[in-house]
This record gives structure tokens, sequence and C-alpha cells, in this order.
């Protein structure tokens, strides 16, 4: 049996807007795929998952601030598409 892996927690990486959430909890999602789409002085940054799974939650809605740091999304690699 393979050792199991923590859910991946996804974190802004600096001050920015949520300018779209792409995906919600439940929602399979592969390593890089966008999960949220940031705005940074003028700048959009999509935030991906670096690993493929099932996103169990959402902790950010359009139109938050999240700081460096903020969780944004965590997703489970065990559930990971084949």
């Amino acid at each position: 049996m393979p050792p199991v892996e923590p859910p991946e927690e996804i974190r802004a990486e600096l001050v920015a807007s949520v300018l779209e959430v792409s995906a919600t909890a439940g929602v399979r999602v592969a390593g890089g795929q966008a999960i949220v789409l940031l705005e940074s002085m003028k700048m959009e940054i999509p935030v991906v998952s670096e690993t493929g799974g099932t996103v169990v939650s959402v902790a950010v809605a359009v139109g938050d601030v999240v700081q460096s740091g903020d969780l944004i999304a965590v997703v489970d690699a065990e559930e990971a598409p084949e």
C-alpha cells in the first residue's frame, strides 16, 4: 500500500484580490489546473494545484482580498483522476 499523502493546502503568495473562482468542493482537478485567478497591481495571477485530485474546500470568493499565506483551497491528491 503506497504511503498516504496529506491534502495539498494551496496558499496565497502575495496580497491580491480574487477575480475568479474556477473550482468548487468536490470537483476533480489536474495538476497545473487553475483553482482561482488573483489580481494584484493590474496583473492577473492564476493559482494552480500542484497535484491532481479532488478539491476538498475553497476558502475564498470573488471580491475577497487575500494576504500572503492565506488559505485558498485544499486538494486531496488521494482521489486523483486516472
